[in-house]
């Protein structure tokens, strides 16, 4: 039993685990199977709304829009009071029925039942009455006709015959340069509209709807048509002057300008103009008619002149424009303080103060810079009771500065103006300013440049940005207003290259200028001055000294700048002959003195014991000076130093008669005047005794002079002896042209 037990023990937990098992399939299984057994029921339709297209159709539209795949629609409409009726099928939210089922005027009832596998739906029974829900089509405008300078005539008519029907509409305008438009609501019925309020010679443009007096639904916009409305008689003009210079006479050329006011409308179609103008202190004037132009030049005399211009056209005449013409020289009155310009948005605004009151209209006129001719091209408006004057920035060239005037006008009178510059749009200049540098020194430079040309600006330069930057350093940058033209940079380094460079900015931006490079000094020109100075000061104090020395010293000095040279001629060897030589060394000069070269050797004869003369003069010489007094003079010429004293003149030559032994040699010189001095044949014998000595080392010290000599301080040292011989073979010459005897 036991094991029974445990056999129906062990089999109950399975037969529990089998039947859960199912219960749960089929929980999973019974919603798949009803899903696919049952079918949904369509949504109801509702929201039915019904249009009547006036022979078309009437259509009926209901929600949902969207239905779900396999739903139709059936709908049954009753009309002609009830008494018919008819069924329409469709698959979608919308169904239209035959223009035979909707005539005007009828209620109609509309129901939708809506059907699919899951079952039927019908909606509420709607009541239509049709004159309510008629919907014609857009009209036709047929005309737009001025009948006045003030209204235009519209005429119309509907697409459809409707001729028992008052309609309601909605006619539309604008002027043709707007996009607002202006609406008018009215009631007609002969299909003719007069639309009033409007501006002469106007263009404007005009759309129409309506709907019957029943009806809720309204057409569609008619297409647009454009209608204009007539002219009027031209309103008084704008007049403005330009004044040419005067020529030598006082006569100048005027151009006169004119426009209708600022804000006008154009109401009439201008034919011409006619001009009228005279001296003001005269009655005759001068007429010109049928001026087709907004401008005309006259020529005026200095005087002052009144001018007025009329426009006219088919309706009529405008009434004048007067304007004064100052005379030549005539200073204006003066009220404007400041004027100042600014940009707002899109617009560029221009306002002045004035001090005075009473005026009340302003001219203000404006030009591009750069204008040059006589009469440049130039605008100018009025503006009356303000002090200010806008201008839309698109109307102005960007970038390009513009001249600005304001001129007060009272009455016919035109004051000073005051004018001013402006950019209607600024941007970054064209090119940057050229820079040079200027007084380099050791530790600062000069920057300059030169303004930026006004057609390269393209607008007010606002400040200059000098950026500088050593060779291998820091860059660094100092702005200055655009007043300054040059910049004194410092703290520079000694022997430093430097490259710097400028930027001009607008108020849009800036542009650099070309980068040049610069070095600066190693030397300042306070070091050169000073080193100068010292230089200069040492040369002059070693003047001083050499001028305070001379003057203590001046023998010394003089011998040291200007030494003595001995002439040979002066050579007081003629003083060892004794007295047979007295008088004859000196030469006789000629009448023509002033040539020193026109000279001739008198012929003489030399005494035949000249040499034994000379031997014992000169033994007798070397006797007498001392060893001690030899070797001085010794030292004085081998020294380097020669000590030369001058000797007393040569003797003359002497007389012809005075024979020597031996015939003499005599030498004449090239001159053709018998009055020319001779030189003495103890010249040319002095002299070699001279170089003899000197070449020996020795200096002579001469015999004691005659009575008739006087002593000569020449060779006064020892000099060894010396032994002169004469050749013994002597040529001779003629007595009369010979030379003397060289010992």
């Amino acid at each position: 039993m036991a094991c029974l037990g445990e056999g129906a023990m062990s089999q109950e937990p399975a037969s529990a685990v089998n039947s859960g098992t199912m219960w749960t399939l089929v929980l999973w299984v019974f919603p798949l199977l009803c899903k696919f057994s049952l079918a949904v029921p369509p949504a109801k339709p509702e929201n039915i709304s019904c249009i009547l297209y006036v022979n078309r159709n009437m259509t009926c539209t209901w929600s949902p829009e969207k239905e779900n795949s396999g739903t139709n629609y059936t709908v049954r409409m009753t009309y002609s009071y009830g008494n018919r009726n008819c069924t329409a099928y469709t698959a979608v939210a919308s169904c239209s029925f035959l223009p035979n089922c909707t005539i005007p005027p009828d209620n109609c009832s509309v129901e939708v039942e809506a059907q699919n596998a899951g079952g039927k739906v019908k909606s509420d029974i709607t009541f239509w009455y049709l004159d309510s829900i008629v919907k014609t089509e857009p009209p036709v405008i047929l005309s737009v006709n001025p009948i006045s300078n003030r209204m235009l005539q519209i005429q119309w008519k509907p697409r459809e015959r409707l001729r028992f029907y008052y309609f309601k509409c909605t006619l539309r305008f604008r002027t043709v340069n707007s996009t607002h438009w202006t609406e008018v609501h009215f009631e007609s019925r002969d299909w003719v509209y007069n639309l009033t309020g409007l501006q002469a010679f106007t263009d404007y443009a005009i759309a129409l709807q309506f709907r019957t007096d029943k009806s809720r639904y309204w057409s569609n916009w008619s297409e647009e048509e454009t209608g204009t409305t007539m002219e009027e008689v031209p309103h008084v003009l704008d007049l403005w002057r330009v004044l040419g210079p005067a020529d030598m006479n006082g006569n100048r050329k005027v151009l006169l300008l004119w426009q209708k006011a600022r804000g006008a409308p154009v109401l009439e179609k201008t034919l011409g103009y006619n001009i009228q103008y005279f001296p003001e202190n005269s009655t005759n004037f001068t007429e010109i008619n049928n001026i087709t132009t907004q401008q005309y030049e006259l020529l005026l005399r200095g005087q002052a002149h009144c001018v007025s211009v009329t426009a006219f056209n088919s309706l009529g005449e405008s009434q004048e424009a007067v304007l004064r013409i100052p005379a030549v020289g005539e200073e204006a009155f003066r009220c404007i303080e400041a004027v100042q310009a600014h940009v707002a948005g899109s617009l560029l605004v221009v306002e002045w103060h004035s001090f005075s009151a009473k005026v009340g209209t302003w001219m203000v006129e404006w030009l591009p810079e750069t204008a040059g001719s006589t009469f440049p091209t130039r605008c100018w408006q009025s503006v009356s009771q303000a002090t200010n004057w806008t201008i839309e920035q698109d109307k102005l060239k960007p970038f390009l500065c513009y001249n600005i005037s304001v001129y007060p006008v009272s009455g016919h009178h035109v004051g000073e103006p005051y004018s001013i510059q402006a950019y209607a749009k600024e941007k970054a200049p064209l090119s940057g300013p050229e820079t040079r540098v200027e007084s380099i020194g050791l530790k600062t430079a000069t920057i300059a440049w030169k303004e930026i040309p006004k057609g390269f600006r393209n607008g007010f330069i606002n400040n200059y940005t000098i950026f500088c930057q050593a060779e291998g350093g820091k860059e660094f940058s100092v702005t200055v207003n655009s007043r300054v033209l040059q910049y004194d940079l410092e703290s520079l380094t000694r022997r430093t290259s430097y490259a710097v460079w400028v930027m001009a900015s607008t108020r849009a931006g800036g542009t650099n200028g070309k980068t040049i490079n610069f070095k600066t000094s190693s030397v300042s020109i306070f070091e050169i001055i000073l080193l100068t100075s010292l230089v200069g000061g040492g040369l002059l104090l070693l003047s001083i000294k050499t001028v305070t020395f001379g003057l203590k010293k001046p023998n010394h000095l003089t011998r040291l700048c200007c030494p003595d040279v001995p002439n040979p001629a002066e050579s007081s060897l003629a003083t060892w002959l004794g007295g047979d030589f007295k008088g004859k060394s000196s030469l006789k000069e000629s009448k023509n003195s002033g040539n020193t070269e026109d000279r001739v050797l008198k012929p003489c004869s030399v005494p035949a014991d000249l040499i034994d003369k000379l031997v014992v003069n000169f033994e007798n010489f070397l006797q007498v000076v001392p060893t001690e007094e030899a070797g001085k003079g010794q030292e004085n010429v081998l020294g380097g130093v020669n000590e030369y004293v001058t000797s007393p003149s040569r003797p003359d030559c002497p007389p012809e008669e005075t024979t020597f032994k031996e015939p003499s040699v005599l030498t004449e010189v090239a001159s053709g005047d018998s009055h020319s001095q001779c030189l003495e044949t103890e010249e040319e014998t002095y002299s070699k005794s001279d170089k003899q000595l000197l070449f020996s080392g020795q200096s002579l010290e001469q015999e004691p002079p005659r009575e008739e000599q006087a002593l000569t301080p020449y060779l006064k040292n020892s000099l060894s002896t010396r032994e002169f011989l004469v050749h013994k073979n002597v040529p001779e010459h003629n007595k009369e042209r010979s030379k003397c005897p060289v010992v």
